[in-house]
């Protein structure tokens, strides 16, 4: 797991840790502005390093947040897993993996509008690959407690109930996403009551869920791809 901590004890940068002192300067010029529109200059500033460092692990911009994404992924997935590490309870475990979700995305507007919006995004719906990856292991997190029977009933992690697992994926992702943003916008609030807003809701929606109605067609996919289908 990528560990990137942002103190200012880890700098001046030291030969050797080029990649994390600019990353870690990402991570912080992104948190204070909440927003990307930044230079890898000024990171190269940031991290008291030639304008041209970054240039040695990074071809441009859109590379360097690709990694930014990545790590925001995987400091995702390692709260998740620490939000339901000891519960053995299928329905608890998904409840605490989707409260974390939400506080994370709530704590760090920008990142998780990087992560999980469109600015990466190449024509042809491609992401980069070191994201994909990290949100890989997030979902499994998910799937893990729908297939323990977080749901109503479990469910085999085997191809033939492929999307059925995908159907209740897609329904509690977007109905935890969309909540992320309401919060992020101000549209639903207070942020404080995140917590008890998710348990509302995905109680709500895994009653639905536990009857399983549908799958989602052949042709949907869930989650960052490296192509588009048609």
């Amino acid at each position: 797991m990528t560990q990137l901590k942002t103190t200012s004890e880890e700098r001046p940068y030291h030969h050797g840790d080029l990649q994390r002192a600019i990353l870690n300067a990402a991570f912080d010029v992104l948190s204070e502005s909440q927003s990307t529109e930044f230079s890898l200059r000024e990171l190269a500033r940031r991290a008291g390093v030639s304008h041209n460092a970054p240039y040695k692990h990074f071809a441009d911009k859109r590379e360097m947040l690709a990694a930014v994404s990545a790590v925001g992924f995987e400091r995702l997935a390692e709260e998740m897993h620490k939000a339901q590490l000891g519960k053995a309870e299928p329905r608890e475990r998904l409840m605490l993996l989707m409260r974390a979700y939400v506080r994370s995305g709530v704590t760090n507007p920008a990142l998780y509008r990087l992560m999980f919006g469109g600015l990466l995004t190449e024509q042809g719906n491609n992401r980069p690959a070191i994201e994909r990856t990290a949100a890989f292991e997030m979902r499994s997190l998910i799937v893990s407690a729908i297939c323990d029977g977080a749901i109503g009933r479990a469910i085999a992690d085997t191809e033939e109930d492929n999307s059925r697992i995908d159907t209740a994926v897609l329904a509690l992702w977007s109905q935890v996403h969309g909540l992320t943003l309401l919060l992020i916008d101000g549209l639903v609030g207070p942020v404080d009551a995140a917590d008890a807003l998710v348990d509302i809701m995905l109680q709500a929606l895994i009653d639905g869920l536990s009857t399983l109605p549908s799958i989602v067609p052949a042709r949907v996919w869930i989650g960052p791809q490296a192509t588009t289908l048609r």
